[in-house]
């Protein structure tokens, strides 16, 4: 079937095919590096807002806690701004107030939290059964499906490391009364020292990111088609212009050459008119035309030389042919006869003088 089509046509059949195969591969390739970026992406958006958040937790109990304690006798009057939680939480709310971020969501999610908006549930609470069943694993990152969107979380283990916190979620009976009377006595106790109890976790809807990711793959696709329909224009062109054009005339030229009834004359006329212009190209091209048209040559001296020696050997048959017919002449009886009877009568004159 290929053999049936143009030259210029196989090339656009051919082309056409590799890329086909170059797009479906270069596309599944770009596909799946997309989907990584996009991935690494959210997975660096929520790192960089869990270090703000430990950042902000790690200020507040450190630094802010000790100085309100100094000011404010924390067993008769509740601070929320000395709870790293309640400030990290609030923190968080103003840095999502930036359109930029505004699809963070955070969670400190605990299974005997104090406030039940903090309250774990059935997935997070997996997460926290594996990092206290790990205790070297210090991330875990991954998809989850809630209220049909798909999020991607990123979650650290939350941990009692200091014994003040102990003051608060230890025994209620020795809890800060500020604390029992803002929270009660039921939830956010006896909580032990280096325990996992919870963890934090960011997540961040992935339909908006593989979205752009999808876009950003159309969009390829759709360069990479204009590219390509773009280089097989010129490539016919050019195919044509510089390749099958020039070869017309020496197709021609072979075709009338085959024929029997063309003169040597006619033959060198085409070949001035179709192979002049080729054979000064410097290009393959131009060295197949000086080459076919040395052959052309070729042919046309071959063909006078051999109609001279068939001339010459037409007028040697002649004269053979004549040759013969008078030997034969000379041969028969009649001229025999004549001859004789020619003799005699020179002999009669002869003695008759």
């Amino acid at each position: 079937m290929l053999a049936r089509l143009k030259l210029a046509s196989q090339f656009t059949l051919l082309l056409s095919l590799i890329f086909i195969t170059g797009i479906g591969m270069g596309g599944f390739a770009l596909s799946k590096a997309l989907e990584h970026q996009a991935l690494m992406e959210m997975n660096a958006r929520g790192q960089m807002a869990m270090h703000m958040i430990n950042s902000v937790s790690s200020y507040t109990s450190n630094d802010i806690a000790p100085l309100i304690t100094q000011l404010a006798d924390p067993q008769t009057t509740f601070i929320p701004e000395t709870i790293r939680s309640i400030a990290a939480r609030r923190v968080f709310e103003n840095f999502t107030a930036n359109w930029q971020y505004k699809d963070l969501m955070y969670k400190q999610a605990i299974l005997n939290p104090t406030n039940l908006d903090d309250q774990a549930d059935r997935f997070e609470a997996k997460l926290i059964e594996r990092f206290e069943s790990d205790r070297t694993l210090t991330t875990q990152s991954d998809f989850r499906s809630q209220a049909g969107e798909q999020l991607f979380y990123t979650a650290q283990p939350l941990a009692v490391t200091s014994p003040s916190c102990l003051l608060c979620h230890g025994n209620p009976n020795q809890a800060p009364k500020s604390h029992v009377k803002s929270y009660g006595t039921q939830n956010g106790y006896g909580w032990k020292l280096n325990q996992v109890i919870g963890t934090q976790i960011i997540y961040i809807p992935a339909s908006e990111v593989f979205a752009n990711a999808r876009k950003a793959l159309f969009l390829f696709i759709s360069i990479f088609m204009g590219i390509f329909a773009l280089v097989i224009l010129s490539i016919n062109y050019l195919l044509k212009w510089r390749v099958i054009q020039p070869l017309k005339p020496m197709a021609q030229l072979a075709q009338t050459i085959s024929r029997d009834t063309v003169s040597a004359t006619e033959a060198r006329d085409l070949e001035r008119q179709g192979l002049s212009k080729i054979a000064h190209r410097t290009d393959e091209l131009g060295q197949l035309g000086r080459v076919f048209q040395k052959m052309v040559r070729e042919v046309c001296d071959r063909e006078q030389q051999l109609s001279a020696q068939l001339q010459q050997l037409r007028v040697e048959i002649d004269q053979q042919k004549i040759i013969h017919e008078v030997a034969e002449i000379a041969e028969s009886d009649y001229f025999q006869k004549l001859q004789q009877t020619a003799k005699e009568i020179r002999q009669g004159k002869a003695e008759g003088g």
